[in-house]
């Protein structure tokens, strides 16, 4: 293995929002093809941090940011994009949810009212990761999600943007897509929104019209950046990472794609 360090220069002003009372680490996987339409399942972890008033759910490489990074940060960065995971903010603003991503060549930010699941409850239990689940189903624009949930931990946050039953979600999943916990830490962690000053912001109703326009056009998988007039001249600088061979590219910075996965969207 090559070792490589990138070093990441902080761009805006951080600021601590809340303090998390815990932690909780998804196992995330998408069910999808590749672009040759071969069935593949992609990977990654989410991490959740469940503060008084404020959760922040985002890519485990948010979650562990470094001013170095290895090769390891590296490949996980790139695999996290295949998958698309935004940063979510659910209460922040008070009475809202913030969403950031990067769609190359920029970074976006989407605002709107904390949106309610009307959740339907079960008397179905089940053993999920050590502990003892209800059920519940929902249908969150577009996606039906059957949830497992414990009492055990008394939360009401969740993956992503999944939230709102009288327990801690504990696995969650739609026809595509799965999250899991896989560990559950007492952390006292700072839970932290940086206010960069080249982020797009908007209603998020337009991000996610974007999104979905961007990732769900057929030439996506075989050309992930079909959508940028002036690609070269959107390029400021990029590095190339081997790993056993294997090329991870990145411009400006982010993970650069030239293939892509089909698209499944969280959302609609």
């Amino acid at each position: 293995m090559m070792a490589f360090v990138l070093t990441i220069a902080a761009q805006g002003q951080v600021e601590t929002v809340d303090t998390a009372q815990f932690v909780a680490v998804y196992d995330y996987e998408c069910r999808t093809l590749d672009d040759e339409d071969t069935p593949v399942t992609d990977r990654m972890q989410v991490v959740v941090q469940v503060g008084r008033t404020v959760t922040k759910s985002m890519p485990a490489s948010c979650y562990r940011l470094t001013d170095e990074k290895s090769i390891a940060d590296l490949k996980a960065e790139h695999q996290e994009a295949i998958l698309h995971m935004p940063t979510v903010w659910t209460g922040w603003p008070e009475g809202q949810t913030s969403v950031r991503e990067f769609i190359f060549p920029h970074e976006f930010e989407g605002h709107e009212p904390m949106p309610e699941i009307s959740w339907t409850l079960t008397e179905d239990t089940v053993t999920v990761s050590g502990y003892h689940c209800q059920q519940a189903t929902a249908t969150f624009r577009g996606v039906e999600w059957h949830v497992c949930y414990t009492e055990d931990v008394p939360s009401s946050a969740g993956p992503w943007r999944l939230r709102g039953l009288p327990g801690l979600i504990i696995k969650v999943e739609s026809e595509a897509h799965t999250f899991c916990l896989a560990e559950l830490r007492m952390e006292a962690s700072p839970i932290t929104y940086e206010r960069k000053p080249d982020v797009q912001r908007m209603a998020y109703a337009k991000l996610l019209k974007h999104r979905n326009e961007v990732y769900g056009h057929k030439r996506y998988t075989k050309n992930p950046t079909y959508y940028i007039p002036d690609f070269q001249g959107s390029i400021s600088h990029m590095e190339v990472y081997k790993n056993d061979g294997q090329p991870f590219i990145f411009a400006n910075g982010q993970p650069l794609l030239t293939k892509a996965h089909v698209y499944k969207p969280l959302e609609q």
